[in-house]
């Protein structure tokens, strides 16, 4: 029962809204009468609470109702008193601030949501953006591992990663993509694009997915007045052969390792950031990846720091990766993330690798 009620008041109804608010008028009329009976009991302080819960479960509208509701009986009780004039009306006083202050922190939730609800809303779209990143589990002898940190800790970024795995074509799809702007600042505008890109990806590749997603912020630039950019990748691999399309737009260049001499080689493919012109210029890169082989790709927070170029800050990372790979292959992504120094920019690693199999 407690958890039908639970679910019915997350659902955010208008019913459900007028529900709760009637159980807080109940509790905040029989907590009149307490006071009015004993006022030690339940003095004027004790109707705070009601106005606290009110802020955490209701909406703008209910908390208004409440706010009304609780300073009334507030009033009543305080006033009803016999003590002297001065403590009665500072009281009253008091408490009529705290329900201005209530119902002004409740006008400025902008989701039109209780606290917790528009949190819940909000860990619940990260979660689904998370989830669109997650790579499927893959033939053995592939592998694929990614790691990401927010900036300042959050837990909403501007970088996020889409991933598509065809098992009957065996072709797998990955896509990282850094939007402009830094952890909570940027999570909208990567929510919508993830959302755009995950509803595409397999379906469209290469040049027709970014063309999508170039066509998709340029069209949110016009509706907002405010400029949407973002840079990304996206490999294209057959499981089968190991043959691989890599197409990058502003991204920082992908690496690829090689066993013999070990170390991480830096890929060719180059072009413009999506979201900044029609029909940005785009130069794609082909290879094959063999066994003992990995692509390497990351977002510019984790080569990029003030005054420095991002060619030292690449070169640093070919040679940190290089250390972090060698250790093995699992768990390298996360030991590579480790290792970037503490900056105030999103950072993502994701490392797509191929095992050497029996024979090979």
């Amino acid at each position: 029962m407690v958890h039908d009620a639970v679910e019915t008041w997350r659902s955010g109804t208008q019913r459900s809204q007028q529900r709760v608010l009637g159980v807080l008028a109940v509790g905040v009329v029989l907590s009149m009468v307490v006071s009015l009976a004993d006022y030690d009991l339940f003095p004027i302080a004790g109707f705070f609470i009601w106005l606290l819960l009110g802020l955490l479960l209701l909406r703008f509208r209910e908390q208004v109702l409440l706010a009304g509701l609780v300073l009334v009986a507030g009033a009543i009780s305080r006033l009803d008193q016999g003590d002297v004039v001065g403590g009665r009306v500072s009281g009253v006083v008091l408490l009529l601030l705290a329900c201005a202050l209530v119902v002004f922190a409740s006008s400025r939730q902008r989701s039109g949501l209780p606290g917790p609800l528009s949190s819940a809303l909000l860990a619940d779209l990260r979660d689904r953006l998370n989830a669109q990143g997650r790579v499927p589990p893959l033939p053995e002898p592939w592998s694929c591992e990614t790691a990401m940190v927010a900036a300042h800790g959050v837990g909403y970024a501007g970088d996020f990663m889409v991933a598509d795995l065809d098992t009957e074509e065996g072709l797998l799809d990955l896509v990282l993509v850094d939007v402009v702007g830094k952890g909570v600042k940027a999570a909208p505008s990567a929510l919508l694009l993830a959302g755009a890109l995950g509803g595409v990806v397999g379906t469209l590749r290469g040049r027709a997915l970014f063309d999508a997603a170039n066509d998709f912020l340029l069209k949110q630039d016009e509706r907002y007045s405010e400029e949407t950019f973002a840079t990304a990748v996206h490999v294209s691999v057959e499981l089968a052969t190991g043959r691989y399309t890599i197409l990058s737009a502003g991204h920082p260049p992908a690496l690829r390792w090689e066993p013999d001499p070990g170390e991480w080689v830096v890929d060719n493919a180059r072009g413009l950031a999506l979201g900044v012109m029609a029909h940005p210029e785009l130069e794609a890169s082909t290879g094959v990846l063999g066994p003992g082989q990995a692509l390497l790709f990351y977002t510019d927070g984790v080569v990029e720091a003030p005054g420095t170029d991002i060619g030292d800050g690449i070169a640093w990372l070919q040679g940190v990766a290089a250390t972090a790979y060698t250790r093995g292959r699992l768990g390298a992504a996360r030991r590579i993330i480790r290792s970037v120094p503490r900056g105030d920019d999103d950072r993502a690693v994701l490392v797509l690798s191929r095992a050497v199999g029996r024979g090979e």
